[in-house]
């Protein structure tokens, strides 16, 4: 008689694969795999593989993401999404993106191992461009699913000149049918991801897993100021229009607005003064913003007040300022049936509940618009990410997987359902 309960090297096993799966790289010396690469696809062959040994029917949809379907107890109930990307950055860490994946793929293999299906279908997705690196554009497979891809969508070209259609057909994909992967929303019980944390915050309260409440929306402003240029030595302080000194004062008053604002985090990541020389006042400067919270009214409150507190230095200082907005991407929050499901899992575990929003950007801030989300938190040590230093233990990502094995068995379709 089999046992329902998962084998003990769970962890043990999503570790190797992680470490095989890092062999698909454009890189010899360090993991880079964009977004429709030869290396892509060879990591997309494997993890179908993987998906078929777990007893789960596999197929790569028009927008490259491999999905594998475990079918459920009675034909015709909804389904459940799991899964992350398998894309990285440039001179990537093994972990981010792809554990999501391979312990979704442990996870139903302990399920179909121990002859267990569910009320409900399980779907594991390995999408391919949730990093954005290759194209300038992200979440290209999850936002497939929402219905959010629109045709011009896949005009957006590489370095190269290479359009996301073209390299789809390269693929061996029917770029015509990106925009008809749209899901019916009654048919999606909910998108579940297991994911590092990428942050501090398990580490320091020495926990494995936590649980994710929202993904931070985030608003990425380019800030130009203008002064006047002079002569280092011959303009009295006084007299000077500094379009530096002015941005150095907006710097702080970012770093300021963070400080004292909960929830809120704020980044210049990037400042440029063209022209500029050791011998002359700048004259003109830019710099960017990231803002990032779980709570858009936060996010938005701040962008004001902000905006208010540019203008008055600009006054005093005699300078000009404008501000250009880049991205702007709303807050996604997690289902509440999904988070308490999470911290039930983590109790019947013997472990203690941590509840923390993602600063980072997931391919749920896309599948939000399509129905409930949930993540799990893995601690990563230092917090660090889309580095070579990224490191997890597998003690670590053996409770990981248990926990999401142990949802699967208990969740209950209704408690995800308005």
């Amino acid at each position: 008689m089999q046992q329902d309960r998962p084998p003990t090297s769970l962890g043990a096993e999503v570790m190797a694969r992680l470490d095989a799966l890092a062999g698909f790289s454009a890189d010899a010396d360090g993991l880079t795999r964009l977004y429709l690469t030869p290396a892509h696809a060879a990591a997309a062959r494997q993890v179908a593989t993987w998906m078929e040994e777990a007893g789960m029917s596999v197929r790569v949809d028009a927008a490259a993401t491999v999905v594998g379907r475990y079918e459920a107890a009675t034909q015709g109930a909804p389904t459940l999404l799991l899964g992350s990307h398998i894309d990285t950055v440039r001179n990537a860490g093994r972990y981010d993106g792809n554990l999501g994946v391979v312990t979704a793929i442990s996870a139903v293999k302990a399920l179909h191992e121990a002859g267990r299906r569910l009320p409900f279908a399980v779907e594991v997705l390995a999408f391919g461009d949730e990093e954005g690196v290759r194209f300038p554009v992200t979440l290209t497979g999850a936002r497939a699913l929402a219905g959010l891809v629109r045709p011009d969508f896949l005009e957006a070209r590489d370095r190269d000149g290479i359009s996301i259609a073209q390299a789809l057909a390269e693929f061996g994909c029917d770029p015509d049918g990106v925009t008809r992967l749209a899901r019916d929303p009654a048919s999606v019980l909910g998108y579940l991801e297991v994911h590092i944390e990428q942050g501090p915050v398990l580490e320091d309260a020495d926990l494995a897993v936590g649980i994710v409440t929202a993904i931070a929306g985030a608003s990425r402003l380019v800030v130009t100021v203008e002064g006047r240029a002079g002569h280092a030595g011959t303009v009295p302080m006084a007299l000077r229009r500094d379009a530096l000194a002015a941005s150095a004062e907006m710097v702080l008053a970012i770093e300021a607005e963070a400080n004292g604002t909960p929830d809120l985090v704020a980044t210049v990541g990037q400042i440029e003064v063209p022209r500029g020389a050791v011998n002359v006042i700048p004259a003109l400067t830019r710099f960017s913003l990231d803002l990032r919270s779980p709570s858009d009214a936060v996010r938005h409150a701040a962008l004001s007040r902000l905006d208010a507190a540019f203008t008055a230095i600009a006054e005093r200082r005699g300078v000009t300022v404008t501000t250009q907005g880049s991205y702007d991407e709303p807050a996604a929050a997690c289902a509440p049936g999904l988070m308490d499901a999470l911290s039930d899992g983590i109790a019947r575990l013997g472990l203690s509940p941590l509840r923390l929003a993602s600063g980072a950007g997931h391919d749920g801030l896309a599948l939000a618009g399509l129905c409930p989300i949930g993540m799990i938190f893995v601690r990563c040590a230092g917090g660090l990410s889309h580095s070579p230093a990224e490191s997890v233990t597998e003690a670590d990502v053996d409770v990981a997987t248990r926990l999401l094995v142990d949802v699967l068995r208990h969740l209950r379709p209704e408690s995800l359902r308005p």
